[in-house]
């Protein structure tokens, strides 16, 4: 009996993995997409958000309480993007690896100069980031910065596997590099567009492109636009034409649909990140298809 019993523990034993997948949980899909690509099949990825939903408030429901408990390393946005649910996640899972301030907490606006930072922070204003502009992932360039920070942690938290996560992001820096150039080629033509956007959601992408907003749909950010204040903002358009109104795949399209009836400027639905429009299925096609959209709307 007892050999029989030493034989099935010996061969329970050579059949476990000799190093299970890092479990990472990230907040929002291009966290997600970007941890993939940087731990290939190192990684066990979740992502606690999609697309069509905004990152600003979601329900820490128990199904990803559970995926917050198994997780090993946590990867947000940060810059209070999070500030209405990620508490309480963290709170109820009772994770102790992925708390604020241990190695398994990542956030990724603490590698990027944010923009926006208010000069004083009066919640009636809307949902104010102290901060500054937590929507980063419009700008490639900053997914190039995030992506060196990621890659790095990948190789702390889990060290056995340092010299993979390394070698994956030198590949990846490399294709990467090639992208933005790229991008930037396609996307000259959109220099010096003036657009409305839906919510405070592209600085960055304006930023990089050379784009001009001189509106949003959103009376204070995070507040939906009333009749009143997308008049007010047809009337402005009246003194500064823009060339298109812009929504994220989240958003309501209702307002950017008046408005574009009444300005007689295209609505243009940007995917915002991985997930939002059948186009942007991975982090490349994020901005394949983000400024084929925009190219489209500005001909």
């Amino acid at each position: 009996m007892k050999t029989k019993l030493l034989f099935a523990l010996l061969s329970i034993t050579v059949t476990l993995p000799a190093h299970a997948a890092l479990n990472v949980l990230a907040c929002e899909p291009e966290w997600g997409a970007l941890a993939q690509e940087l731990g290939g099949d190192k990684v066990k990825v979740a992502n606690a958000t999609t697309a069509l939903q905004d990152p600003h408030r979601i329900e820490a429901r128990p199904s990803l309480i559970a995926r917050a408990r198994n997780a090993e390393l946590l990867v947000c946005t940060g810059a209070e993007l999070e500030i209405g649910w990620l508490p309480i996640l963290l709170r109820e899972s009772g994770n102790p690896l992925i708390q604020p301030g241990q190695p398994g907490n990542f956030e990724a606006t603490r590698y990027v100069p944010l923009m926006e930072k208010p000069q004083r922070l009066d919640r009636s204003e809307g949902d104010i980031h102290a901060a500054g502009n937590p929507h980063i992932q419009t700008d490639p360039r900053n997914i190039a910065l995030v992506a060196d920070a990621l890659s790095k942690t990948l190789a702390s938290v889990d060290a056995a596997n340092a010299g993979y996560y390394q070698a994956r992001y030198a590949d990846f820096k490399t294709h990467w590099t090639a992208a933005i150039a790229r991008w930037e080629a396609q996307a000259a033509p959109l220099k010096g567009t003036v657009i409305v956007a839906q919510h405070q959601a592209y600085p960055y992408l304006e930023n990089w492109l050379g784009m001009k907003q001189v509106a949003t749909l959103e009376p204070k950010p995070g507040v939906e636009p009333s009749v009143a204040s997308l008049t007010a903002v047809l009337a402005k358009l009246k003194i500064t034409p823009a060339k298109m109104v812009i929504r994220s795949a989240y958003n309501d399209g209702r307002a950017s649909e008046w408005l574009s009836q009444r300005a007689n400027i295209p609505a243009v639905e940007l995917p915002f990140t991985v997930g939002g429009t059948p186009g942007a299925n991975n982090l490349y096609g994020l901005y394949d298809d983000t400024i084929s959209r925009l190219l489209k709307a500005g001909k």
